[in-house]
């Protein structure tokens, strides 16, 4: 009878056991490849956050080397990232957004209360421009070099660390090309 009462203790064990791992392991879920990378950026054309009446497309991202950051107001961790990327546009870092099944209004209230780290951010209310970048969650940042071709993804937040060592590295060498 002893060993029966202990079966549930033993599986919930093993379930905290595999849990532990995969949070410790998690952080190698950015590390997803993308079939994008070195190919165009994808064609879209959106309105833009900051004025519906103006229009923000794939062609602008050509000619320089920049980021393109999928965020929106409803995502916790894009608020993790928000202060990295205020930083890097402070460096010089020419960041674009997507802003990803949001409300307009929930957007131009986002970044007018955590300051506009873009360039320029269109507005992808029904997440179509979203799905031809290959976006499956927010955030995602992709680095885009002067031909308008992806050369790197980054799935989740944006830290300090993932800036410093992988992404403006990146940026200083495709803009020696």
């Amino acid at each position: 009878m002893k060993k029966q009462s202990m079966m549930p203790l033993i599986i919930f064990g093993f379930l905290v056991i595999l849990l532990v791992g995969g949070l410790i392991n998690a952080k190698y879920v950015r590390d997803v490849p993308s079939p994008l990378i070195d190919k165009p950026v994808p064609q879209f054309s959106l309105p833009m956050v900051e004025d519906q009446q103006k229009m923000f497309n794939s062609d602008e991202l050509k000619g320089q080397v920049s980021l393109v950051n999928i965020w929106a107001s409803w995502c916790v961790s894009c608020r993790a990232e928000h202060e990295i990327l205020n930083y890097a546009a402070k460096l010089g870092v020419k960041i674009y957004g997507i802003n990803y099944k949001d409300e307009v209004s929930d957007a131009r209230q986002w970044l007018q209360m955590r300051g506009n780290p873009y360039v320029k951010s269109a507005h992808d209310l029904d997440g179509r421009v979203g799905i031809d970048w290959g976006v499956y969650g927010v955030p995602e940042t992709f680095v885009i070099d002067k031909k308008g071709m992806i050369r790197y993804k980054h799935t989740g937040p944006v830290y300090r660390d993932d800036l410093d060592k992988k992404i403006l590295p990146l940026i200083k060498e495709l803009e020696a090309e």
